[in-house]
Protein backbone atom coordinates (compact mmCIF):
# COMPACT_ATOMS: atom_id res chain seq x y z
CA UNK A 1 0.00 0.00 0.00
CA UNK A 2 2.93 2.14 1.13
CA UNK A 3 4.15 1.38 -2.60
CA UNK A 4 0.76 2.66 -4.17
CA UNK A 5 1.44 5.59 -2.63
CA UNK A 6 4.29 6.92 -3.40
CA UNK A 7 3.99 6.43 -7.05
CA UNK A 8 0.91 8.59 -6.63
CA UNK A 9 3.22 11.38 -4.74
CA UNK A 10 5.77 11.05 -7.82
CA UNK A 11 3.50 10.87 -10.63
CA UNK A 12 1.44 14.02 -9.03
CA UNK A 13 4.87 15.75 -8.96
CA UNK A 14 6.14 14.85 -12.37
CA UNK A 15 2.72 15.99 -13.78
CA UNK A 16 2.76 19.58 -11.19
CA UNK A 17 6.45 19.98 -13.15
CA UNK A 18 4.96 19.61 -16.32
CA UNK A 19 1.44 20.96 -16.75
CA UNK A 20 2.05 24.07 -14.48
CA UNK A 21 3.19 27.20 -16.46
CA UNK A 22 6.17 27.70 -13.64
CA UNK A 23 6.95 24.18 -12.71
CA UNK A 24 9.66 23.63 -15.26
CA UNK A 25 11.11 27.44 -14.80
CA UNK A 26 11.65 27.18 -11.56
CA UNK A 27 15.12 25.82 -11.94
CA UNK A 28 15.69 28.98 -13.66
CA UNK A 29 14.55 31.27 -10.39
CA UNK A 30 16.61 29.12 -7.92
CA UNK A 31 19.87 29.71 -9.31
CA UNK A 32 22.05 33.18 -8.27
CA UNK A 33 22.76 35.45 -11.21
CA UNK A 34 26.49 34.87 -11.04
CA UNK A 35 25.94 31.14 -11.39
CA UNK A 36 23.75 31.52 -14.38
CA UNK A 37 26.23 33.95 -15.81
CA UNK A 38 29.11 31.39 -15.91
CA UNK A 39 29.44 30.37 -19.39
CA UNK A 40 30.69 27.00 -18.17
CA UNK A 41 33.81 24.84 -16.92
CA UNK A 42 35.43 24.47 -20.16
CA UNK A 43 34.72 28.40 -21.23
CA UNK A 44 36.26 28.96 -17.74
CA UNK A 45 34.43 32.80 -18.21
CA UNK A 46 33.39 34.69 -14.77
CA UNK A 47 30.63 37.29 -15.22
CA UNK A 48 32.72 39.95 -14.10
CA UNK A 49 35.28 39.57 -16.70
CA UNK A 50 31.86 39.86 -19.65
CA UNK A 51 31.73 42.98 -20.72
CA UNK A 52 28.93 45.01 -22.78
CA UNK A 53 30.44 46.02 -26.01
CA UNK A 54 30.88 49.62 -26.79
CA UNK A 55 29.74 49.64 -30.74
CA UNK A 56 26.23 49.69 -31.33
CA UNK A 57 25.90 46.61 -33.16
CA UNK A 58 27.77 44.40 -31.01
CA UNK A 59 25.91 45.64 -28.36
CA UNK A 60 22.30 44.68 -29.95
CA UNK A 61 23.71 41.40 -30.76
CA UNK A 62 24.97 41.40 -27.04
CA UNK A 63 21.86 42.61 -25.85
CA UNK A 64 19.85 40.05 -27.96
CA UNK A 65 21.92 36.65 -27.13
CA UNK A 66 21.17 37.81 -23.54
CA UNK A 67 17.74 37.87 -24.18
CA UNK A 68 17.47 34.75 -26.04
CA UNK A 69 19.37 33.08 -22.87
CA UNK A 70 16.64 34.52 -20.81
CA UNK A 71 13.57 33.26 -22.63
CA UNK A 72 15.38 29.89 -23.45
CA UNK A 73 15.30 29.27 -19.92
CA UNK A 74 11.33 30.18 -19.12
CA UNK A 75 8.13 28.62 -20.14
CA UNK A 76 6.77 29.40 -24.12
CA UNK A 77 6.08 32.93 -24.66
CA UNK A 78 1.83 32.92 -24.44
CA UNK A 79 -0.87 33.64 -26.91
CA UNK A 80 -2.41 36.11 -24.88
CA UNK A 81 -1.98 39.61 -24.92
CA UNK A 82 -2.26 40.53 -21.20
CA UNK A 83 0.03 36.98 -20.69
CA UNK A 84 2.48 38.38 -23.09
CA UNK A 85 2.76 42.07 -22.12
CA UNK A 86 3.54 40.28 -18.29
CA UNK A 87 5.82 38.29 -20.17
CA UNK A 88 7.48 40.91 -21.96
CA UNK A 89 7.97 42.51 -18.16
CA UNK A 90 9.53 39.34 -17.10
CA UNK A 91 12.09 39.04 -19.69
CA UNK A 92 12.80 42.78 -19.15
CA UNK A 93 13.31 42.49 -15.30
CA UNK A 94 15.87 39.73 -15.35
CA UNK A 95 17.49 41.26 -18.06
CA UNK A 96 18.38 44.11 -15.85
CA UNK A 97 19.06 41.93 -12.89
CA UNK A 98 22.01 40.35 -15.59
CA UNK A 99 23.22 43.74 -16.68
CA UNK A 100 23.23 44.83 -12.99
CA UNK A 101 25.16 41.90 -12.11
CA UNK A 102 27.71 42.55 -15.34
CA UNK A 103 28.02 46.06 -14.00
CA UNK A 104 29.50 45.24 -10.48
Amino acid sequence: MIEVILLFILMFLIAACTFLPLGYSMLFFSKSPRQSLVAGKSGAIIASELKVPGDSTLRRHFLAHLQSEIESALFPRPADSILQRHYDALVAAELENRLAVLAE
